[in-house]
């Protein structure tokens, strides 16, 4: 049975579509000796392992890529034939082109490949393509999944899709249980009067059951009936504050004001914010409107102070600063450790810089988001969040609201990066 990675692979996240391709056919990978190749095509086809002849049927090529990447991963090798020869293929840099190809643009996600050419004395060569299932599930760009059951592909049918994908889809960071807290550690003001807002009975029913009231009605805890372990999501909306900055450090949010336009300007104040999701939230709010103006229309005359060498306070869009102090709240990915959510405040424009893996997520889904097309990695956290009943004045439209209304109000638009496992979110104002 051959070896379930070929290879270690390096991490690569390719900033732009043309790189992908230049990066896959220009950097060289590790190399992979004969004697190791000819004993993988030795033992023949498994879960594994698929050997082709030639490249000749790019939509079963797609599809046999996608059941070994829906399979934890796997090898095809071309150039050898059904009985295990070693026959080589014709053009081993069209077979890569082609397989750069499939693998961006026939496949959904777009796999990264790591492809081998191995050359024998005798002039033969074969191309070697290995796959990482990292990111499952893959399919088709029409829509279809495969999985590898020996060696063998099987399409999943749409009565079986539902099961397989509920069985594969990873655990999301807010859904990880915290055995180091306790009933005692959230905040039951914030809870009851969170619950007592949608059914004036349950306050009185559960006042001194918050184990119980977080593990069956909200669904923020796990636990038998003698266990409780709360989720993130639950610590992080209904903690005490200084329990959370305990068990989640990596909760905490960086703000900081500067007297210019960037960061190397000298630093007027920098403060490190920790609390719950509401504690942050009023917080972040409150060091931004020490040095910024929040209205809810454009003035209609500059502030001017003559001759003074202190710069007046900008204007921004209500609206749109709240959505974004609530974006970097709800959308952290908190599973990036070293990466710490940032608010920096200049002279004319707040920067929100937040953990995000690029990997998946750029360039494609960052232009999508600006048209509503979210993908939530908190779901749990982002429906609590922007209820009333937790606290909150978020609005309503989301980021293309808050592009909307920041250019209108400023006249400038707004820039959005996503690049070294960050997202960027830069607004100006007046």
């Amino acid at each position: 049975m051959p070896r379930r990675k070929f290879r270690n692979s390096q991490r690569f996240e390719s900033p732009t579509e043309r790189s992908f391709q230049e990066y896959i056919l220009n950097t060289p990978a590790p190399t992979t000796t004969r004697s190791e190749l000819l004993r993988l095509i030795r033992g023949g086809e498994d879960t594994f392992l698929e050997l082709k002849v030639k490249l000749s049927n790019p939509e079963r090529i797609t599809q046999g890529i996608v059941a070994l990447a829906n399979t934890a991963g796997g090898t095809i090798i071309f150039g050898v034939s059904d009985q295990l020869r070693v026959e080589g293929v014709v053009n081993s840099e069209a077979v890569q082109e082609e397989l750069v190809r499939i693998c961006r643009e026939e496949i959904v996600p777009p796999l990264v490949p790591l492809i081998d050419v191995i050359a024998f004395d005798n002039g033969r060569r074969l191309v070697v393509l290995d796959i990482d299932g990292k990111r499952r599930p893959y399919r088709t760009r029409d829509g279809r999944f495969y999985i590898r059951i020996g060696a063998e592909k099987r399409e999943i049918s749409r009565d079986e899709l539902s099961m397989w994908l509920d069985e594969i889809r990873p655990l999301a960071y807010e859904n990880i249980p915290l055995r180091d807290v306790s009933e005692n550690d959230f905040d039951d003001a914030l809870l009851w009067s969170f619950a007592d807002a949608f059914d004036t009975d349950s306050l009185g029913k559960n006042l001194y059951q918050t184990g119980d009231f977080l593990k069956k009605d909200l669904l923020l805890a796990i636990g038998g009936a003698d266990e409780f372990l709360p989720t993130v999501a639950g610590v992080l909306l209904f903690g005490k504050s200084e329990k959370v900055a305990e068990a989640i450090p990596r909760a905490n949010i960086r703000v900081a004001r500067y007297s210019g336009d960037n960061g190397n300007a000298q630093m007027v104040e920098s403060v490190e914010l920790h609390g719950n999701l509401l504690t942050l939230y009023e917080a972040v709010l409150k060091f931004i409107t020490r040095y910024c103006d929040l209205e809810k229309t454009k003035p209609k005359k500059s502030k001017a102070i003559g001759d003074s060498p202190v710069q007046a306070r900008a204007n921004y869009p209500l609206f749109a600063v709240r959505e974004a102090v609530a974006n970097i709240l709800i959308h952290r990915d908190l599973a990036i450790r070293d990466i710490p959510t940032r608010i920096s405040i200049f002279d004319n424009a707040i920067e929100f810089i937040n953990p995000r893996r690029t990997n998946g997520f750029s360039p494609p889904a960052s232009r999508a988001i600006r048209y509503g097309v979210t993908q939530r990695l908190n779901p749990q956290i982002a429906a609590i969040f922007g209820k009333r009943e937790y606290g909150t004045t978020v609005p309503h439209g989301g980021l293309p609201m808050l592009l909307r209304d920041s250019h209108r109000f400023s006249g400038r638009r707004s820039e959005i990066y996503t690049t070294n496992d960050e997202f960027k979110l830069k607004i100006y104002g007046v």
